[in-house]
This record gives structure tokens, C-alpha cells and sequence, in this order.
């Protein structure tokens, strides 16, 4: 697979995780949902994601399986976001090392096209999924309201370096 396919995510939203339409996802026959933590879910240096954000999160998980897949080490702190949403998750998954989203796709017991990985990063989550076939979601990190960042300075630095290799990201 070239660098640019395997930096080009299926669907590239102009907000956050929590203003997706779940319709979007089981028009495109996805069957479950695996989701980036920090600044996906919640914000930078806190625990527990915005009122809005959990209202998504639990209607998704009303519809699908939801797995929470995070680089972050604590345990303490995913588990605690994991807990409240009653799913399972995994820290320290090393992506876009593909050893954790493996075990992930065989803990489902689906194939990777039924399932769509969403993060906030380009070299991360994007990476990670489309090297095992997820349907890939780049949303918009989110600030301490849940709310798009408008600096984020590391995604914005990540599509530029991606563009450079000839992606045609927003």
C-alpha cells in the first residue's frame, strides 16, 4: 500500500466524535466502532468526557460494540472513562503498531472492514487502521468543552506533513 493511501482516511468529518451521525457508519457497514481516547473523547489532562460526548457514546453503544483504544499508559485513567461507558479498552496500544488493534479486531470477532477506527491523528490512528483495513475516521480534537480545537497545532502540523506526501486531506 503507498504512504499516500495509508495516510488518507475514509472519512475526514469537519467536527467531533460527538456530533457524527451513527447512521453514517451502518450505511457504510460498519458493525463496530474502536476509538481513539485523548482528544477524541476527552479533552487534554481530564477524566471524564463532556456531556455530549457521553450522550454519543452511549447511543453508540445502544447500536454497536465500542472498544476504547488509547497510546496513553495510565490504566487508571482510560479504565475510569471505560467504566463509566461499561466497554472495554486497552492502553499502551503503541499505534500505529498494529499488535493491539489485532488482539481488538479478534476480541470483536469481525473482519477489519466491519469495523471503523476514530481517532484525532493522522500518523497514529489513521495510520494504524488503514494499515489493517478499518474504515478510518479523522475527527477534529476536542478543547475542555468539547468543542473543535481551533489551534490544535499537532493535527495541523500532521496534514501538512501528509499533504506533503500527496494526500488530499482537508
Amino acid at each position: 500500500m503507498r504512504v499516500r493511501a495509508l495516510l488518507t482516511p475514509d472519512w475526514q468529518p469537519s467536527s467531533t466524535l460527538a456530533q457524527l451521525p451513527l447512521d453514517q457508519f451502518e450505511a457504510q457497514g460498519i458493525k463496530a466502532l474502536v476509538l481513539d481516547v485523548d482528544r477524541t473523547l476527552l479533552p487534554r489532562r481530564q477524566a471524564t468526557p463532556p456531556a455530549a460526548m457521553v450522550a454519543w457514546l452511549r447511543n453508540a453503544a445502544e447500536r454497536m460494540p465500542i472498544h476504547l483504544l488509547s497510546n496513553n499508559p495510565s490504566r487508571r485513567r482510560i479504565g475510569t472513562v471505560a467504566d463509566q461507558l461499561a466497554v472495554p479498552y486497552t492502553t499502551s496500544a503503541a499505534k500505529p503498531r498494529r499488535a493491539a488493534l489485532r488482539r481488538v479486531l479478534a476480541e470483536l470477532g469481525m473482519p477489519a472492514y466491519q469495523v471503523a477506527l476514530v481517532g484525532d491523528r493522522v500518523f497514529t490512528d489513521v495510520l494504524a487502521g488503514n494499515r489493517l483495513g478499518l474504515f478510518t475516521v479523522l475527527v477534529k480534537p476536542i478543547d475542555p468543552q468539547g468543542e473543535p480545537c481551533r489551534h490544535d497545532h499537532l493535527q495541523s502540523l500532521e496534514l501538512r506533513m501528509a499533504r506533503w506526501v500527496g494526500t488530499a486531506l482537508g
